[in-house]
C-alpha cells in the first residue's frame, strides 16, 4: 500500500496538471481549478470510505467491504490505461538532484573567489536546447551560490556551449533552479506546524465525542464519524470557491487565482489558529459540564459522559475543513508552480513528506506533554478519561504554536520571491515542441 501510494500521490498531481497548457488563459485557469477538484474528489472518496465502506465492513461483511475498494482500484486501472494515447507526457531529463549537487559542490570549490558587480555580466549562463524548464533570470538571493557560475582560466567550455566538466562550472540556470527549491523550504516548514493543528481535529476530537452527548433525533452518531464534518465542509466549499469566489476575486485583484498562493496559504493557517482556539473553548465547556452537571452515563475505560451535545464539535471541524481548502490545496499548487518544471513530481512528494513529518512531530509533542504534565499540579493533560485531564490546555498550546507559525509564515512570505520566467514566454524549447505535437491534447 505504501509503495503504491508513493507512486500515485506525488505523480498524479503533476501528471494531471501537465495536461493543461500553462501558456493559454484557459490552460492557466484549468491548472488552478485542477488542484481544487483533485482535493474535492479525494475528500469525497474519503467520505464514502469512512461511511459507506466502513458500514459494510462492520455491519454486512468484511469480505464485501474489502472487495469494494479492490473493485474500484481495478476500474481505476482500466480508466488510467485506457487514456494512454491521449495523455500529454513530458519526457524525463535525468535526475534534477544531480544538477543541484553540482551547484553545491562547485560553490564550495569557488567559495574563495570574489564576485564583483562587473563580474555578474560575465557569469556562465547556458540552458540546454531541449530543456523543459523555464529560463530563470539572475537573482541576488543566496549570492554565495552564484560563485558556482564564475568562469576561471581552468574551466573549459564545449563548442555547443556546455561545460566540459559540470563538476567545476555551473550555469546561472542551474543555480537559480536550486534557489527555487531552497526558497520553498521555509514555506514547507510552516506547513508542518499547520498540519499538526489539523491532526488534532481528527485525533482528540473522537475522544471528545465519546464523552459528549452524541444523540441526534434519537440516533446516536458514532464518535469516529464526526471527522466527516471536516470533509463535508471541504466538499461543499471547494466548488463554491472555484466557481463563484475566484471569478469575483479575479475581477477585483486581476490575479489568475483571485489571490496569490501565499495569501491563500496564509489565510488557511490563520483559520487553523481559530479552529484550535474554538476547540479549546469547547473542550473547556464540555469538561465543566461533565464535572458540575448531571451526566448522561459512563463510557467504559474513559469516564462520565458530558451533557453537552457533540454537535458543538462541528464548528471546529468545519473551520478545519475551510483551512484545508485554503492551505492544503494552496501548498500543493504552490509547490507545483514554484519548483522547476522537471521536479513537479518531487513537488507533489514534498507535500506528503510535510504531512509525514508533522505526524512524527505531533507524536513527539504528545509524548513531551505526557512526560512534563504527569507530575504537575494540573495532572496529565491527556489521560484516557478527558474529564481528569486538561485537553483544553493542550488545544491552547496548539493555538499558541499556530500563532507563532503564522508570524513565521508572514515573515517568510515577505522575504519570498516567486519564480519568474524570461525570454518572452518563460518556457523551455521542449515545451514549445510538445505543444506543436500535442496541440489538440492540451486544454
Amino acid at each position: 500500500m505504501i509503495i503504491g501510494a508513493a507512486g500515485i500521490r506525488p505523480c498524479n498531481l503533476a501528471f494531471g496538471a501537465d495536461q493543461f497548457n500553462p501558456n493559454t488563459e484557459s490552460g492557466k485557469r484549468g491548472i488552478n481549478s485542477f488542484f481544487n477538484w483533485y482535493f474535492f474528489t479525494l475528500t469525497f472518496a474519503q467520505m464514502v470510505s469512512v461511511t459507506l465502506v466502513v458500514y459494510v465492513q462492520s455491519d454486512v461483511s468484511w469480505s464485501i467491504g474489502l472487495g469494494i475498494p479492490a473493485i474500484f482500484m481495478l476500474i481505476s486501472c482500466v480508466l488510467f490505461f485506457g487514456g494512454t494515447k491521449i495523455y500529454v507526457r513530458v519526457k524525463p531529463e535525468g535526475s534534477p538532484f544531480t544538477s543541484m549537487a553540482r551547484v553545491l559542490v562547485v560553490a564550495v570549490k569557488k567559495r574563495q573567489l570574489k564576485l564583483s558587480q562587473e563580474d555578474k555580466m560575465k557569469l556562465y549562463n547556458y540552458t540546454p536546447p531541449k530543456s523543459i524548464n523555464s529560463t530563470l533570470p539572475y537573482s541576488d538571493q543566496f549570492r554565495c551560490l552564484n560563485k558556482a557560475a564564475i568562469v576561471t582560466p581552468e574551466d573549459k567550455i564545449n563548442p555547443d556551449g556546455s561545460a566540459a566538466n559540470p563538476w567545476n562550472l555551473c550555469s546561472i540556470q542551474q543555480i537559480e533552479e536550486l534557489k527555487c527549491v531552497v526558497r520553498v523550504l521555509p514555506i514547507w516548514a510552516s506547513g508542518i506546524i499547520y498540519s499538526i493543528a489539523m491532526t488534532q481535529q481528527t485525533q482528540y476530537v473522537v475522544f471528545q465525542a465519546l464523552q459528549s452527548n452524541r444523540h441526534v433525533f434519537g440516533f446516536r452518531i458514532p464518535a469516529a464519524s464526526y471527522t466527516v464534518f471536516t470533509m463535508i465542509t471541504l466538499v461543499i466549499f471547494v466548488p463554491i470557491y472555484d466557481r463563484f469566489i475566484v471569478p469575483q476575486l479575479r475581477r477585483i485583484t486581476g490575479k489568475e487565482g483571485g489571490i496569490s498562493l501565499l495569501q491563500r496559504i496564509g489565510f488557511g493557517i490563520s483559520l487553523t489558529v481559530l479552529a484550535s482556539l474554538v476547540s479549546g473553548l469547547v473542550e473547556e465547556k464540555r469538561r465543566h459540564l461533565a464535572l458540575t452537571r448531571p451526566t448522561l452515563g459512563y463510557e467504559p475505560h474513559r469516564g462520565n459522559i458530558s451533557s453537552m451535545s457533540a454537535l458543538w464539535l462541528v464548528p471546529q471541524l468545519s473551520l478545519a475543513g475551510f483551512a484545508e481548502s485554503f492551505t492544503s490545496i494552496g501548498l500543493v499548487e504552490f509547490y507545483y508552480k514554484q519548483f522547476p518544471e522537471n521536479m513537479r513530481s518531487v513537488a507533489g512528494a514534498t507535500f506528503f513528506c510535510g504531512m509525514a513529518a508533522s505526524s512524527y512531530l505531533n507524536s513527539f509533542l504528545v509524548t513531551i506533554i505526557h512526560r512534563t504534565t504527569e507530575g504537575a499540579k494540573t495532572g496529565n493533560w491527556l489521560p484516557e478519561d478527558l474529564n481528569k485531564g486538561r485537553l483544553d490546555y493542550f488545544y491552547f498550546l496548539i493555538t499558541t504554536l499556530g500563532i507563532l507559525n503564522l508570524g513565521y509564515f508572514l515573515m517568510c512570505s515577505r522575504w519570498y520571491r516567486y519564480k519568474v520566467g524570461s525570454g518572452g514566454n518563460g518556457r523551455g524549447s521542449a515545451t514549445v515542441e510538445m505543444e506543436k505535437k500535442n496541440d489538440k491534447s492540451l486544454v
